[in-house]
Order: structure tokens, then sequence, then C-alpha cells
């Protein structure tokens, strides 16, 4: 069995490398690793060097490898050698760990004798931080010994000084009663610091022990010492008061010597400024602090305000009351001399209170005012009895241009009193002249009776400019005569000379723009409103020339009632046309709204509620709901209604409406007959029978328009002449007279129309003869040129007019802005 067995193993083993099917194949590597170990083995160099080597390797060899003669024997050959070059690999690491062990061993010893070292340090360090602690604490004993020496050296000092504070009582009072003690010194100045901080060290440690009866007796001598202040300011004042006093009693108020003595009272009492300034100066400064210091300056200050009102207002009465009486009548003058005394008096006053204070104070500002006090009781009595508008106009700006904006406004400092004074007669000036204004206005503005001259139009105008022409010819003839004695006058000076004679012959401008030829009325308002523009405030002037506006209108559409019944319509609607465009003119360049809020109370549910009380009288007393009475309360409230009154567009609207009442009555002139016939030919139905009509044949149309076309040629040329004489404006007479030519056309073009609609046959309209519009219109072109070329009497100088019917007029636009021309309308 063991040899089957054997053998079978030697069979298994050969087949591990057998061609087909072995059972262990071996790789290339291994293969290769073999033949390495065999050639390793066997040695197969063959060099004759190594040859010695290579037997005694082989010998070595054969002696070291055993026997093998198993598969066993020889593993076990393999593992043993595998051992023995592992050990051979080895040995070089087994030298370098012998090495580090010995190092390491040596570093153990070293380390024992660092350790030893340590050892001793260590006790040497327990002995130094030993005695190191003794002397510190005894470096820290010595310490603590000086500070507490300090400490109690600084307690003392601390009680010495605060001690200090208790023990200056008897020395400050000894030295305040010294006899040598002089106010205004330096010294003086020096116990008074010493008592102020001695009381204000009391004050703020007031938990010491009697430190109240310190303070009463620091207060005592502080009041001590400002009594000696008080009475030394009072005797250097009293001083000065008396000797500019003196002389004015010795010269029995002469007023030459007052005069004198008033400018000398400045500079005498201006000496005892320095004996003042520096006690003032130290009350000042300790004033801002201490309330006690500041009474004594209020009362210094008052005590020095009394003391010039004894020596500066009475002269300064005494001279307003002889300006006063010098200048009686002339109020202006009055009120610039007495302006500028006072005004001379508070900057002199102001410069003298600066020597002795440093900051204004309310008894110098009570005693300006009561030196300005003065001013107002001299003017006002003169003030509220002045008359006449110009005088307070002017004395309106002498107050607010001269005192208040070139004085008061460039000094306000000095000069606030009189500002304030002349601020309340400006008030009184205005209030005076607002009230003169009005009786002015209604007096002779509405109320004005004109006199015959002031209601001769056109006479006064034709005068003035045949006045006007005789004075132009006469300059023109010196001209000539002067001309004439130049020699070598070439034809082409001579020429342009010609033309200039013939510019100047020529009317440029119309009687009615002469300041001198307004209406009085107008030139009264227009005067009173451009005194009061200067003088008033905005508001006041506003409510003002809104009255005076209305009165205008009101006055000039009297006069022209009057001129209209006196010569006729067309030269009291051309009269007030002008003067309305004067004023609007004028008032175009005052800066202000000509509008005022007018309040009115409305009566309306007062009046419903009473007829509602009357037709209930059974409910008056009714305990129902239904009570008329309780109604009557209730429902019968007044209303208060507010209303804008422009005085610009009342004007605007009055020259609207009396332009359309000249247009009506002009051409109502010029086309009257017209106007007739077409009224009743459009009242009359049905059109197509107007031809049957005895008043509507071909021939009575004819007549109705020859009549037109002869008062055409006969009033254009005066109308227009008048409208030259009054206007004197060609831009405003062509917008005026256009739509008087439009109405004339207007009218033959409802006669044509008349004509087609009524069905008149063409000899009917050959008949009538009516011309077209481009005809009428160039016979009332040549017309105007007729009166352009040849002088024609105004209309109205001849003849008067009949009767006017009331014509379609064009209507005439309101004009919202008033331009700058006072000729220029819009129609």
């Amino acid at each position: 069995m063991d040899n089957m067995s054997l053998k079978e193993i030697q069979s298994k083993l050969l087949l591990w490398e057998a061609s087909e099917n072995a059972l262990a194949p071996l790789t290339s590597d291994q293969r290769e690793a073999i033949l390495d170990l065999e050639s390793l083995i066997l040695g197969g160099s063959t060099d004759i060097d190594n040859e010695k080597a290579q037997v005694k390797d082989s010998e070595e060899v054969e002696r070291a490898m055993p026997p093998v003669d198993t598969t066993y024997d020889f593993l076990e050959w393999y593992e043993s050698l595998c051992d023995g070059n592992l050990k051979a690999d080895d040995t070089p690491y087994e030298a370098y760990h012998k090495q580090l062990s010995d190092r390491r061993n040596e570093c153990v010893a070293l380390t024992d004798q660092i350790g030893a070292t340590m050892s001793d340090l260590e006790k040497l360090s327990e002995q130094y931080n030993f005695v190191s602690n003794k002397t510190n604490a005894l470096h820290m004993m010595s310490e603590q010994l000086l500070a507490d020496q300090n400490k109690l050296s600084s307690i003392g000092d601390e009680i010495k000084q605060k001690l200090h504070y208790f023990t200056q009582v008897e020395h400050l009072s000894q030295r305040l009663n010294s006899p040598t003690m002089s106010v205004n010194s330096e010294t003086f100045f020096n116990v008074l610091a010493k008592i102020d901080e001695c009381l204000e060290y009391m004050r703020n440690n007031n938990n010491f022990k009697e430190s109240h009866t310190y303070l009463v007796k620091y207060r005592h001598l502080q009041n001590r010492a400002i009594s000696l202040v008080r009475s030394y300011v009072t005797h250097v004042l009293n001083h000065a008061t008396e000797q500019m006093l003196a002389p004015k009693e010795d010269e029995q108020n002469d007023q030459e010597s007052m005069d004198t003595a008033y400018a000398v009272y400045f500079g005498k009492f201006q000496a005892a400024a320095p004996k003042l300034r520096m006690v003032i100066s130290e009350i000042e400064a300790r004033a801002e602090k201490n309330d006690d210091y500041a009474s004594l300056l209020s009362d210094i200050q008052r005590e020095y305000a009394q003391r010039r009102s004894r020596v500066a207002g009475a002269a300064t009465g005494g001279a307003l009351r002889a300006a006063a009486d010098k200048q009686l009548r002339d109020h202006c003058s009055l009120a610039r001399a007495a302006c500028s005394l006072l005004a001379h008096a508070c900057r002199d006053e102001c410069a003298l209170y600066n020597h002795f204070f440093s900051n204004t104070s309310p008894a110098l500002d009570e005693y300006l005012q009561s030196l300005c006090t003065g001013l107002y009781e001299t003017l006002r009595p003169h003030i509220i009895h002045i008359n006449h508008l110009e005088t307070l106009a002017e004395l309106c700006v002498i107050l607010r241009v001269e005192v208040i904006e070139e004085q008061v406004n460039n000094d306000p400092a000095r000069l606030c009193a009189l500002g304030r004074c002349a601020r309340a007669l400006l008030a009184d000036a205005q209030e005076r002249l607002v009230f003169r204004a009005h009786v002015h206005l209604r007096a002779d503005v509405l109320h004005y009776r004109p006199a015959l001259g002031d209601l001769a139009y056109p006479a006064k105008l034709l005068m003035m400019e045949q006045i006007a022409m005789s004075i132009q010819e006469q300059s023109l003839k010196r001209s000539d005569s002067r001309n004439s004695m130049v020699s070598d006058i070439s034809a082409t000076s001579q020429e342009v000379a010609n033309i200039n004679v013939e510019a100047q012959r020529r009317p440029q401008a119309s009687p009615a723009d002469l300041h001198g030829m307004w209406y009085p009325g107008v030139r009264r308002t227009l005067a009173a409103l451009s005194r009061l523009y200067r003088c008033l405030e905005k508001k006041v002037f506003q409510g003002l020339a809104q009255e005076a506006i209305s009165l205008c209108i009101q006055s000039v559409d009297n006069a022209t009632k009057q001129i209209s019944a006196n010569t006729t319509s067309i030269d009291g609607e051309l009269f007030q046309i002008k003067h309305l465009l004067i004023l609007r003119e004028q008032i175009a360049p005052f800066q202000v709204d000509f509008i005022v809020k007018e309040t009115t109370l409305d009566f309306t549910n007062m009046k419903n509620a009473a007829y509602g009380l009357m037709q209930k009288p059974r409910q008056i007393f009714s305990l129902n709901s239904n009570n008329a009475l309780l109604e009557f309360l209730l429902d019968g409230t007044l209303l208060v209604r507010e209303h804008l009154l422009d005085s610009r567009k009342e004007v605007d609207r009055q020259l609207k409406y009396c332009c359309e009442l000249f247009i009506k009555d002009a051409t109502e002139i010029l086309a009257g007959p017209m106007i007739t016939f077409i009224e009743r030919a459009q009242a009359f139905t049905p059109i197509e029978q107007l031809k049957s009509q005895p008043w509507a044949t071909p021939e009575e149309m004819a007549v109705v328009v020859k009549e037109a076309q002869k008062r055409i040629r006969a009033h254009l040329a005066p109308l227009q002449r008048s409208m030259q004489l009054y206007l004197a404006n060609k831009e405003t007479e062509f917008i005026l007279f256009r739509p008087i030519r439009n109405n004339v056309v207007g009218y033959f073009v409802q006669i044509e129309q008349l004509i087609t609609n009524a069905g008149y046959s063409y000899e009917d309209t050959l008949i009538v003869a009516c011309p077209t519009p481009e005809q009428v219109s160039v016979f009332i072109s040549s017309a105007s040129l007729i009166s352009h070329s040849e002088p024609v009497q105004p209309y109205g100088t001849k003849t008067k007019p009949g009767v006017i019917r009331k014509p379609s007029v064009t209507s005439v636009p309101e004009k919202e802005e008033t331009g700058k021309d006072s000729a220029t309308i819009t129609v």
C-alpha cells in the first residue's frame, strides 16, 4: 500500500508539468525563477578568473546541500535555504538596530542626568522665591507707609483749604470797612471776587456744619459791596447831572442857550464814563452768572436812563415844540425836521450809552421811546387835521421812505424806538389819507357838478386843435424865415423840408389826449390813485382803487348823458369811449389786482320763512312737529355771500357797452331807412306777397336804397372826423369803424336777399338798383377818402340826428387784458 501510494505520488508529481493536462502548470516567470535558481546552485560562469571560486562554491554547495531523495527533502532543503538567505539579507538591518539600541541607552543615561540637574534647579528656585517674597513684602510695606503719609498730608491740606473759606469772613469784612478802600480799584474787585468764591463754595457744600451761618455772613458782605458800588455809581451820575442842569437854570430857558447846552450835555456826561466804565464792566461780567449782580446792573441802567431823561428829555421836547412853532403851516418840513432831530438824538444817546455799558437794556429802550413819544404827540395833532391829499401823501412818503426805509432800516439797533413812533404816525397818516380820499372821491368825483366848459364837446376840442395848428404854423414860419437865410440849399434838401412841413401840419394827436383836457372826474381820480399808490398798503389801496374807479365810471357816465343831451349822442359816446380808454391805460401800470372781496347778507331764506309763518297763523303755537314758529327760526337764517369786484373788468365791460352803443347809433345814422324797412319786411308774412304791399314796391325800395346812400355820403365823413378828433388813433378808429361798415354792408345784402326771396323780377331789381357788397365797400371807401382829403366838420356841429331805432349790431367781445395803448380797443 505504501509502495503504491508512493508510486502514485511520483506519477502525480510527474503530471504536474505534463505537456497536456498538467496538474500544476508553471508560468513563464516561475520557470525562469527555477532556471535562475538552478544556475545559481550549479553555477554557469566559465571565466578563468572565477574558476576557482566556482569550484569552491560548488564544493560548498555540495557540502551544504544535503542529499535530496524525496520531494519532501527538497522542500525542506529549499525552506532552510530561504531562511538562510533571509538572514543574510537582514544583517545590515540588525547592525543598524543594534546601533539604535546603543544610542537609546546613551539617551536614557543623559535623561537621567538632566533629571538630576532639574531637581537641583528646583531646589534652587524654591530658595530664590522664598528670598524674593520676603523682599517684596518689605517693599510693599514701605510703599503703603508712604501712601498713608501722603494721604494724611492731603487730608490735612484739604481740611486747611476748606477751613480757609470759613476763616475769610473777618478778613474780608475788615477790608470792606477800611476807609482807604476805593470802589474804582483793582483791590476792591479782588475782594468782591473772593466774596463770590466763598459764597459759591458755601452753596455747593451746604452739608458742612455751620455752612448756612457763614453763607448768611458772606451774603451780608456781598450786599455791603453791592451797596458801595451802587452808592458810587449814583454819586457819579448825580454829580454829572448836576453839572449839566446848573447852566440850564442860570440861562433862564433861553432857546438858543438851551440848544447849546443840549449839545454840551453829551460831552459833560461822557466825561463821567471813565470813572464808571471799569466798575460797570465788572458788574456786567458777573451779571451773566449771578442774579444779584444782574439786578444791580439793571438798577444802574435804570438810574442812568432817569438821569438822561432829566437832562435830555426836556431839551428834546423844547426843540420839538420850537420846530412846531416855527413851521406851523409846513407840515412836511415839520415832519422832516422833527424826525431828523429825534434820529440824531437817538444816535447820540446810543453812542453815549455805549461809553458806559456794553449791552443794550430795556431801560434804554424805554428812555428812547419816551423821547420819541414827544415826536408822536407833536405831529399827531397836525396830521389828524390835514385835509389836503397831497400833504398827507407826502407825509406818508416821508415817514415810510425817508424815515423808516432810509434811516430806521439802515440802523435798526439805534433807531428802533424812532421806527415804532414813525410807524404809528404812518398808520395815522394813512388812516387820515384813506378818510380824506373817500371824502374827495365822493365830493369831487361822484358829486362833481361840471361847468359849461367841462361839457363843451366837441367845441373845446376844435378850439384846442385850432390853437395847436396856429402854434405849428407860427413855428413853421419862423423855421422858414431862418431857412431862407441859408444859401446853397439843394433840391433834395428842399424836398425833405417840404415833406417835414406837411407832416407837421397834420395833427398827430387829439387834444383829448392832453392831461389838461381830461374830464375833471377822470383827472382827479387818476391823480388821487397815483398819490395813494405809494402811500398805502396793497390791500388798502386795492379796496380804495376799486371804489375810486367805480365812482369815476359813474362820473363819466353822468357827463356823457349831459353831453349827449347838449350836442349829440355820438359826441357823448365818443367822449365816454375816450375817457374809458384813458382810465384803462392809466390804471395798467399799478402793480396790484383791482379785485375786492365784498361780503353781503342774503335775506332770501328769512323772507321765505316769514311768508310761511304768515300763511300758517294757526300753527304758530302748535305742539306737534308742524310748529310754524319753530320752522321760521330754523329756516329763516341769514346767508353770508361773498362777491369779487374787479375794477379792470368793470372798465372793460363799460367800454364794451359804450362801443356797442356807438356802433348801433352810427349804423342807424348811416343806414336808418334801410333798417326800418328791413325790420318791417322781416315781420311781414308770407314773404312771397311782400311785393304786393304799397310800401314794398320796387320804387319805394329804390327810395330807401338811395336815401341810405345819401346818408352815407352826407354823414360818413363827419362821423369819421368826430372819431379822429376824439380818438386820434388809426388803429382804434379802424377797429371801431369796422363793425359799423360791416353792419351797413350787411343791410344792403339783406335788401338783396329780400328781393330774391320775395320773388321780385329782374326789372324790379333794376328799378331798386341795390348795390352789391363790393360796390358798397368801394362807395364807403371813396367817402372815407373824400373825408381825409377835404376839411370836414365833426358830426353834430350843424345838424342834430333824429330818433334812433335799434339796429342789429355786431357784438363786441369783452377785452380781458388791458393794452398799453390808451386808444386801443377790441370790437
